[in-house]
């Protein structure tokens, strides 16, 4: 195959200049070359082998759709796995408040957030994560104004938790309504309600939240808390297991059927989910935003002050699509036919160009100062954060020139 592919452009040029010299015979042309001479006869063997690698090219493409979606299906599984054990563990702490317990808890919340964070690179082209039906918003959603789930410093009688009277029982029905009404940061659902239910409220310029494990046994509203606590966790099982059903194997009507049949459009797709990622969502909204504003609230795991893990997470993520390789929570690594290979076939100098510059954001993100916090705050640590920032545009910029070989276009800004 490899062979073969390689002559399309060649062959492609040969067609080019055919009919830039008058390809289309004319009459004189069909005087000047005898219909028995070798000629005529060679051409439709030329446009055989063109044909032939135009279908090798196409099986090529079909195999790098195919592999991508056993990809996004394993990382969801594993997604929807550890957010199966976070559950576990935040019903033995509801059920039996401990320093343990809620130690066990949060750890289990930072193992939770490992795969997730390499399924970002999924999104941006209205798949089922973020169609206008799709579940991201209660999944992931941030930044959360702490204020409208629980209480916060000078607001004790603060949020959904505290307001008995209007929200007399607390459920998952009840959360997901409330999730971003009358405000893109009332976010009452998701990754993020869950970790400032466990942190608390971050009012440390160099650490994370302290909630005690007392807020679940002494505090006002104690028991409601924990149920606001096991509602979420509820929610966000459910809406992972929705993107498991959506990509599973050998489902005729599911989205990855969809998917694959069309393997043009999902290669667009596939691009679009690295390029908007990488230039727009991760460098500018997840990280410039808060290194210009140098104001934590503008991270993104702020509670617990993981976004180091997520900004180095959704990274490699895009490595993942682009090299056709993801390595499981159990460590076994899901990899087959990628786009590294398809523009390696096509253009070596691209390749090379691409592979390079994923290599370095990628190197770029886990370079950055931890806690991410203190790094767009320290003068001596900032300007690595800028440079991921930029080391991100251009890998951005570069998958724009890589979806145009593969003969589609992409707009790598966020969508409105």
């Amino acid at each position: 195959m490899r062979s073969i592919v390689r002559t399309l452009p060649i062959f492609m040029l040969v067609l080019v200049l055919l009919a830039a010299c008058g390809g289309a015979a004319t009459e004189t042309d069909t005087e000047a070359v005898p219909e028995d001479t070798a000629v005529t006869e060679a051409q439709p063997a030329a446009e055989q082998t063109t044909d032939e690698a135009l279908a090798n090219l196409a099986a090529m493409k079909a195999d790098v759709v195919a592999n991508y979606a056993e990809i996004v299906y394993t990382s969801y599984q594993d997604a929807y796995d550890t957010a199966v054990t976070l559950q576990a563990a935040l019903q033995e702490f509801v059920a039996n408040p401990s320093e343990e317990t809620h130690q066990a808890a949060k750890e289990a919340w930072l193992a939770a957030r490992e795969p997730y964070g390499q399924t970002e690179v999924y999104r941006f082209y209205g798949g089922p994560i973020d169609d206008e039906d799709g579940p991201e918003g209660l999944i992931n959603a941030w930044p959360l104004d702490e204020s409208y789930v629980d209480y916060v410093a000078g607001a004790p009688d603060a949020g959904i938790i505290d307001n008995v009277a209007e929200y007399p029982e607390i459920n998952a029905e009840l959360l997901e309504s409330l999730n971003e009404v009358g405000a893109e940061e009332n976010i009452s659902t998701g990754y993020h309600a869950i970790e400032f239910l466990l942190w608390g409220q971050d009012l440390s310029a160099d650490g994370n939240g302290d909630r005690s494990y007392t807020d679940y046994i002494e505090a006002e509203n104690a028991e409601r808390r924990g149920q606001y606590l096991l509602a979420a966790a509820d929610l966000l099982v459910g809406h992972l297991g929705e993107m498991v059903a959506a990509w599973e194997p050998d489902v005729n009507d599911n989205y990855r059927a969809e998917f694959l049949a069309q393997p043009d459009d999902a290669i667009q797709k596939m691009l679009t989910g690295m390029g908007v990622l990488s230039k727009s969502e991760l460098a500018g909204e997840r990280m410039f935003v808060a290194y210009n504003n140098q104001d934590q609230e503008d991270e993104h795991s702020c509670f617990s002050d993981n976004t180091h893990r997520d900004i180095i997470t959704n990274a490699q993520g895009i490595v993942n699509v682009y090299t056709g390789s993801y390595t499981r929570v159990d460590g076994t690594v899901v990899s087959g036919p990628s786009l590294a290979d398809l523009v390696g076939e096509l253009d070596a100098d691209l390749a090379a160009e691409m592979n390079a510059l994923a290599d370095a954001a990628l190197a770029s993100t886990q370079s950055i100062y931890v806690s991410f916090d203190q790094a767009i705050v320290v003068a001596d640590q900032r300007p690595a954060v800028l440079e991921s920032v930029n080391a991100l545009q251009d890998q951005g910029d570069k998958v724009a020139e890589v979806a145009g070989l593969l003969g589609v276009a992409i707009n790598t800004d966020l969508p409105e």
